[in-house]
């Protein structure tokens, strides 16, 4: 697939008029819960961060200011267990999803290069591989590409959008192994690290236990040949900013910066700077966690009590919802977003994110508590 594929490609959220449209007609108007895009305030020390910024009459730096990269290897050391990140193995992004989209690309990769990603899935890693001119391969299972010599990346996405399952290290372990042995790039997207929901994910002082792909106990102790995507859209509500970074392997970083500088993808210094203050910031980052548990534990109960089962959804922003029993009627995921929306509520059906997850539609947490409340009695409703 090339660029002129792609174009023609339509994007899966604009295939659902139809469905919207339903929603939009309920009397009591739509409650949107089909896309994660945060609708609280972003945090004051962030946005303080950001107007103390403000003048910037300069060409910022595409590797990230000093402060921005030495912030990012705190965090990982304070928030994440990887201790001794080089912040030479850093560099701010523009969003997360440039990088997803674009790093096959970045890396040089094309036709007989092979890049693996989830089953279900997220659909700008299969976008990003074809745009490339690679194949991609979706994939769960290690040893469906361990040993093959034309895998070239690896993608992980822990925790995952859209089901919000978690993988543990072993996993990570077992991916990275066999990554190495084929000589491939293994890079792990893990942007919902910070809203883990299991009790055993949450250390005592309320810090994420979900495991990184930098962990020593995941990587060995080395760096080489990973890269982690985060960004600071979900935990800070800093979509807006388009506030993210890759950090992981300095080599790899390094490469990656020479072509971003000539190509002129950069992050804005105020953005940097807001970054820095996000990053130093625990408490608005816990407060927002606790936001979202209160809507998913009215929405978790409530879904079940309407007949459907939340598969996975461990962590993250989203609930993996499908029916009960098959049986009880259509259970396609157009049919199940079509229910949702005969109530007046948008979800996204989980064949967007691939043909595995026909049977599911995607329900998000990022609604504000009045439309979750009304979402509730919708789904409940006799």
């Amino acid at each position: 697939m090339g660029l002129a594929d792609l174009r023609a490609l339509p994007y899966p959220w604009d295939t659902l008029g139809d469905v919207r449209a339903t929603a939009a007609a309920h009397p009591g108007g739509m409650v949107d819960l089909s896309v994660g895009t945060p609708v609280d305030p972003t945090p004051p020390v962030v946005r303080d961060a950001l107007a103390g910024a403000a003048d910037a009459p300069g060409y910022p730096l595409t590797h990230g200011t000093a402060a921005l990269r030495e912030a990012v290897a705190g965090w990982f050391a304070r928030r994440r267990g990887v201790p001794g990140l080089d912040p030479a193995g850093v560099m701010p992004t523009i969003g997360s999803k440039e990088l997803v989209g674009l790093l096959p690309s970045l890396l040089r990769l094309g036709p007989g290069d092979v890049v693996v990603h989830p089953e279900i899935a997220y659909p700008t890693y299969d976008v990003g591989a074809r745009l490339a001119g690679a194949t991609p391969l979706p994939a769960d299972d290690v040893a469906a590409w361990a040993g093959r010599d034309d895998v070239r990346l690896v993608w992980v996405n822990s925790p995952s959008n859209p089901t919000g399952a978690v993988a543990d290290v072993e996993r990570l372990a077992a991916v990275v192994a066999a990554a190495r042995a084929a000589g491939a790039v293994v890079v792990s997207d893990e942007c919902y690290a910070e809203l883990p929901w299991e009790p055993q994910q949450v250390a005592a002082d309320g810090t994420s236990r979900v495991p990184s792909l930098l962990d020593p106990r995941v990587c060995g102790g080395s760096h080489d040949g990973l890269l982690v995507a985060y960004s600071l859209s979900k935990q800070s509500n800093l979509a807006g900013y388009r506030a993210a970074f890759v950090a992981g392997d300095p080599a790899l970083v390094g490469d990656l910066l020479a072509t971003r500088k000539h190509l002129g993808m950069i992050v804005p210094a105020p953005v940097q700077a807001a970054m820095v203050a996000g990053l130093g910031d625990d408490a608005h980052v816990m407060a927002q966690r606790e936001r979202y548990r209160r809507r998913r534990d009215l929405l978790l109960p409530a879904l079940r009590e309407a007949g459907f089962v939340v598969d996975h959804s461990q962590a993250g922003l989203y609930l993996w919802v499908r029916r009960v029993d098959d049986s009880a009627g259509p259970a396609g995921s157009r049919d199940l977003a079509r229910w949702f929306a005969e109530r007046g509520v948008l979800v996204g059906p989980g064949e967007f994110y691939g043909g595995a997850g026909a049977r599911h539609v995607r329900v998000a947490l990022t609604a504000t508590d009045d439309d979750v409340s009304s979402a509730v009695a919708r789904i409940t409703s006799p």
